[in-house]
This record gives C-alpha cells, sequence and structure tokens, in this order.
C-alpha cells in the first residue's frame, strides 16, 4: 500500500539543470526522512541527499554536493532534488526514499524505495 511515486528525469545537456519529484503515499511520513540515491550501469549505488521531517536536516553526497538541492513539502509528503550543472557523471538511475532518521539514510537503513527515474547527461 505504500508508494512512492517518482517523477521527472529525461535528457538533458550538460551543464543544465533539471529536478526529480517523489511524492509518498499510504500511511503517515511524519517521523520519517526522506532522500535520493543513484545506481549507475557497473557502479554501486550512490548517496545523493537527503533531508528530515522535523529539523532542518540535510546531508548531500561528496560528488553533488554545491550543485544539488534537496527539498521537502511535508503537506504533501513530497520530495524533490533540484540538479543543476549536470556532468556526463551524473547520468544514472535515481531512486527516493524513506527511512527513519537522515542518519538511518546515510547507514543505508531504508525502509521503502521508488520505482527509479534515468536522467542521462550528455556530454
Amino acid at each position: 500500500q505504500v508508494q512512492l511515486v517518482q517523477s521527472g528525469g529525461g535528457l538533458v545537456q550538460a551543464g543544465g539543470s533539471m529536478t526529480l519529484s517523489c511524492a509518498a503515499s499510504g500511511r503517515s511520513f511524519s517521523t520519517d526522512a526522506m532522500g535520493w540515491f543513484r545506481l549507475a550501469p557497473g557502479k554501486e549505488r550512490e548517496f545523493v541527499a537527503t533531508i528530515s521531517y522535523g529539523t532542518l536536516t540535510f546531508y548531500y553526497g561528496d560528488s553533488v554536493k554545491g550543485r544539488f538541492t534537496i527539498t521537502r513539502d511535508k503537506t504533501k509528503n513530497t520530495v524533490y532534488l533540484q540538479m543543476n550543472n549536470l556532468k556526463p557523471e551524473d547520468s544514472a538511475v535515481y531512486y527516493c526514499a524513506v527511512s527513519q532518521t537522515t542518519q538511518a539514510m546515510l547507514r543505508n537503513d531504508i525502509n521503502y524505495w521508488g520505482q527509479g527515474t534515468q536522467v542521462t547527461v550528455s556530454s
């Protein structure tokens, strides 16, 4: 019954921008953190960003710091990922995720996953 439905993604030129969204439904997420991971062919799953529910706590992966911004709309149970100055190495399938806390997200202790969406950055 719990679902994380993602939207956005597609093809973008290097240096461009793109925004992803993920809407959660099926239960209350008032105590949960939300975030993003990505997976590229031949590579391990990589942490991208996470945001807490009740506090202004943010964490970003080293490879996206200064370029990506995570935000959250609690009234819509929706998390967003604004991606700027995109690089070809950002190309991957992006997955949204729900965990109990941002620290749990960093530990890869994930409760729910979105279906994933492809982001392709051309050079």
